[in-house]
């Protein structure tokens, strides 16, 4: 069994009127290598006639963003000329690679309805050989993503890797899986994930306990790489946003919406944004 490092509680940074809580980083942990960042958006009630999410365009290079749309929708727009709404039960993959801008608001159909929402974005740190590889953007619907029941009362939304031998909706560029799992209150599975591994481990809602240790909504719990074995166990009923990675152990350096290996590679991201090339953006 993994033993737990420690636990991290999210900490609320609300934007505007978006409920935010981050998961990552906070004071207590920067990163869990290769996962970098994680804001639990929601979940709330917007009114009819409302504005929508406020993220407007904005540059990135070096990492990946995977947002999971649990409740209500985003419309995703790029400088390499991808346009997706995805809907409740959906995920957006997006490849920063080399840079681009992009933006993330709510569809003109939520701002006009309102209705319920509630959204995770988090950030996966990229290998130096694929930093400067060609962006990408894949969206997937809630019925484009395969669903596993390894126990009773449990469904694993399977995202990316192979989860109780189902193979996720995303082939991603590294060897990341990643899925959310919903469980009944008093359901129990074990999974079996590689010592070497990093977990990433984020309850979005209800109480489980794993390994013998209990968590709660809005918590991240970190482990320990001394086990292969992971026993959850719902003590009512829950989200959890699960994934694995091996770490990629390599130097990091972070400036706003880049992540990059050294301090030149930094100052060469914001000087290729300034000049252009990381597409033009017509609003």
């Amino acid at each position: 069994m993994r033993t737990v490092k420690q636990q991290h509680q999210a900490a609320s940074v609300p934007i505007a009127d978006l409920v935010t809580y981050r998961a990552l980083p906070t004071e207590s942990v920067r990163y869990i290598d290769p996962f970098l960042f994680l804001n639990h958006h929601g979940p709330q009630v917007y009114p009819p006639g409302n504005r929508g999410l406020p993220f407007g365009p904005h540059p990135h290079r070096g990492f990946e963003t995977v947002t999971f749309v649990l409740k209500g929708d985003i419309l995703h727009k790029d400088s390499g000329g991808h346009q997706d709404v995805v809907g409740a039960g959906g995920v957006q993959w997006m490849t920063a690679g080399r840079g681009l801008i992009h933006t993330k608001v709510s569809s003109d159909e939520f701002k006009a309805t309102g209705g319920d929402l509630e959204i995770l974005q988090l950030w996966l740190n990229l290998p130096a050989r694929y930093k400067m590889t060609e962006p990408r953007y894949l969206g997937r619907q809630a019925h484009e993503i395969p669903l596993a029941t390894p126990t009773a009362g449990v469904t694993i939304h399977a995202v990316s890797g192979s989860w109780a031998g189902t193979a996720g909706a995303v082939q991603p560029l590294v060897d990341v899986h990643l899925a959310w799992l919903e469980f009944a209150a008093g359901a129990r599975v074990t999974l079996s994930i590689a010592a070497a591994r990093t977990i990433f481990f984020y309850t979005v809602a209800g109480r489980l306990r794993v390994n013998g240790t209990e968590t709660g909504a809005r918590q991240l719990v970190e482990f320990n790489h001394d086990g292969d074995k992971l026993t959850i166990e719902a003590l009512a009923n829950s989200v959890l946003l699960l994934g694995h990675a091996l770490p990629l152990k390599e130097p990091m350096v972070t400036r706003g919406p880049f992540v990059m290996n050294t301090e030149a590679e930094i100052r060469e991201a914001y000087a290729d944004y300034q000049v252009g090339k990381f597409g033009s953006w017509n609003g």
